[in-house]
């Protein structure tokens, strides 16, 4: 009978290289693949390592259960610049508009304790935006142009539809990292300049 340091020594290790290409691909997210996240927690160390020589760095968040990929900050010695592997993507003011009011949606939830996923219906998220839009005698038009900022975010992973209902989201908590701290101490005051773009370009 093997001895369990025996058995120790046989046991494969897990292979890092999944782990690798899915983070470079985009988010992992635990509820959508619990194995490679497992596999993610026992290999942070060299997950971290590796993108560190690449100029990357490996966001973490466990309780929410999702990871990505940063860039880190540039050197400003020329020389020393890594080409950028995480290219910026500049989002249109309705999209960070979106992104806002999600993102403090999200903090009402979290405030009333009990439900830890948000849902939305589409009419839900049309309804919050069309006050921070410009007034339009095409509300039609507004709302088509509204249905391609929602599924841009569910392209940018912050959104999800629910299977099997297609006019229900599911609010990704990823949007918290994104809108951080310093986002959220200036809320009221990015509404605020919301509201003043729509009564401009009325």
């Amino acid at each position: 009978m093997k001895s369990q340091e025996q058995t120790d020594t046989v046991r494969p290790a897990t292979d890092i290289r999944p782990v690798l290409i899915t983070l470079l691909k985009g988010v992992l997210y635990q509820e959508q693949r619990p194995e490679l996240w497992r596999d993610l927690l026992v290999l942070q160390v060299p997950v971290r390592d590796y993108f560190q020589q690449i100029g990357l760095l490996l966001f973490i968040d466990e309780p929410e259960g999702y990871a990505f990929l940063k860039q880190q900050p540039q050197e400003e010695d020329e020389k020393n610049k890594l080409p950028r592997l995480i290219q910026r993507r500049q989002l249109s003011y309705p999209l960070s508009l979106l992104l806002v009011l999600l993102r403090k949606k999200l903090i009402e939830l979290d405030s009333e304790g009990g439900r830890t996923r948000l849902i939305l219906s589409r009419e839900q998220m049309v309804e919050m935006i069309m006050i921070f839009l410009p007034d339009s005698s095409n509300e039609a038009r507004i709302v088509d142009s509204i249905d391609r900022h929602i599924n841009r975010l569910c392209d940018y992973g912050f959104l999800r539809r629910l299977k099997g209902d297609d006019n229900r989201y599911e609010v990704h908590r990823i949007i918290k990292a994104l809108v951080d701290a310093d986002w959220l101490a200036d809320l009221n005051a990015h509404l605020t300049e919301y509201r003043d773009h729509a009564a401009a370009s009325a």
